[in-house]
């Protein structure tokens, strides 16, 4: 018989704290710490990827007392302050995963912030011009991360935690004009090529909550206005 407690895991996506906010969502983590037993927080985490909002997003996760993952979302690359929004999420104890893993609890967290490219046969396809290759290698080599990590994930159990999503389903209610945008079905054909018990991402803020990979993986939509099943910004799963 398998004794093996079962993690409770709160997901969200897209805080996308500001600057000028007064303690950004420090009541609702302070609420999850009494609801969960990990944080998982998939990507923009900062509206304008500047250090300040970094800075209040670490100051509010203090009211958290949950060990807490992430993944960057493009929203954090915008003001060009990359490293310095990383490195003050990490020394806030932050596991922060750009193509690695952590265990917590008997789960590995695999974590990447994955890019875009459009789904299934209408993928975008490395031909024509340096610039469509260039875009189209920026999805392969998140791929390959996300793989990489993945086979060094010893766990049994498994969470991947994305920005961008793998599935076009759970971002079903966005324009489809935009849908090459929002994510890359490669990232799905990565996931599928091992058992893993849940996905998350956010990125698709009027998306779905809940699909799956072709593969029969469960996948989450996390976006912080996504409608969830526990009426609240943050999805409640259990693995």
């Amino acid at each position: 018989m398998d004794e093996t407690p079962t993690l409770r895991i709160a997901a969200i996506g897209d805080i996308h704290v500001k600057e000028g906010e007064t303690a950004p969502h420090r009541e609702l983590f302070a609420e999850i710490s009494r609801e969960a037993d990990v944080l998982v927080l998939a990507g923009d985490l900062t509206d304008l990827g500047k250090p300040g909002e970094a800075r209040l997003l670490t100051e509010s996760l203090r009211s958290c007392s949950l060990p807490v993952v992430a993944v960057l979302g493009n929203h954090d690359y915008e003001c060009g302050h990359v490293d310095e929004v990383r490195a003050i999420i990490r020394e806030a104890g932050v596991h922060l995963l750009e193509g690695q893993s952590c265990e917590i609890g008997g789960v590995g967290f695999v974590g990447i912030k994955g890019f875009a490219g459009g789904f299934g046969n209408r993928m975008l396809g490395s031909f024509g011009e340096p610039a469509i290759k260039s875009f189209v290698a920026e999805t392969v080599q998140e791929a390959l991360a996300l793989e990489n990590a993945m086979r060094r994930t010893p766990t049994r159990r498994t969470m991947v935690v994305l920005h961008y999503a793998p599935i076009a389903e759970t971002i079903e209610g966005e324009p489809p004009e935009i849908f090459p945008f929002l994510g890359s079905s490669r990232l799905a054909e990565t996931i599928d090529r091992f058992k893993v018990d849940a996905v998350v991402h956010g990125h698709a803020h009027r998306g779905r909550y809940e699909g799956r990979t072709p593969g029969g993986m469960p996948v989450y939509n996390v976006a912080y206005h996504i409608e969830k099943p526990t009426g609240r910004p943050y999805a409640l799963l259990r693995i």
